[in-house]
């Protein structure tokens, strides 16, 4: 049994939800690449029409594979319903995520919907976030937002691809991954970090309205 097969016995109640007609947001990564292909059978079983807006280019190819309509995000003006995954969950349901580089359009679209459901297993879960925080940030801000994330105790990286050059986003930004330690008010360094001129975006997400929290047996948990 594997966390795919635990992601596959929770999709019965998550896919659920989806009714006819909805807008669905599709983060990035693996959880999120597990539901497209899922979601694909469920709205041709059940004969829906969804929509759906991709927050990377990976998951639009997935979504387009499976047959989805996909959208742009300027052509609604709100979300039904988000599947997205994370990089950490801390006990209050806060996030870090961004892994993936997708953290702007991941806000972007949680910002917008009516329901986030966010699907991660067991490894990802903590008592307090410690992991480091992905921060997008314009190529022109790079040594000034350093220093102004130095001020504030973290410890930043320019996220590199293999080759050695700066990993750069589907938006055109860099990412500083910024070491904070434990980090004990996730909402108050967020809001710090975000108020740094050439800061676009921030990694350290609200809690969800549903975590389904997969177990390497193959069994999940719901949390909300």
């Amino acid at each position: 049994m594997t966390v795919d097969d635990a992601i596959e016995a929770l999709s019965p109640q998550a896919l659920k939800m989806i009714k006819n007609n909805f807008v669905i947001g599709l983060g990035s990564g693996r959880a999120a690449t597990v539901i497209v292909k899922l979601l694909s059978q469920y709205i041709k079983k059940n004969k829906f029409f969804v929509k759906a807006i991709p927050t990377s280019l990976q998951i639009k190819i997935e979504a387009e594979k499976g047959g989805i309509p996909i959208i742009d995000a300027d052509q609604i003006n709100h979300i039904d319903l988000v599947f997205d995954g994370a990089d950490q969950i801390d006990v209050k349901g806060n996030m870090i995520k961004g892994g993936g580089g997708a953290l702007l359009r991941e806000k972007i679209l949680i910002s917008i919907a009516k329901k986030v459901v966010i699907v991660a297993d067991e490894s990802k879960f903590v008592k307090k976030l410690d992991r480091s925080v992905p921060v997008e940030v314009h190529p022109f801000a790079r040594n000034t937002a350093d220093k102004q994330i130095r001020e504030y105790g973290g410890i930043p990286h320019l996220r590199l691809l293999e080759r050695g050059y700066p990993f750069v986003t589907e938006n055109g930004n860099i990412i500083l991954d910024c070491n904070f330690g434990q980090i004990q008010n996730p909402k108050e360094l967020a809001s710090k970090i975000i108020g740094i001129p050439g800061v676009i975006e921030v990694g350290i997400f609200p809690k969800p309205d549903i975590i389904y929290k997969t177990r390497k047996n193959g069994k999940y948990e719901t949390i909300q």
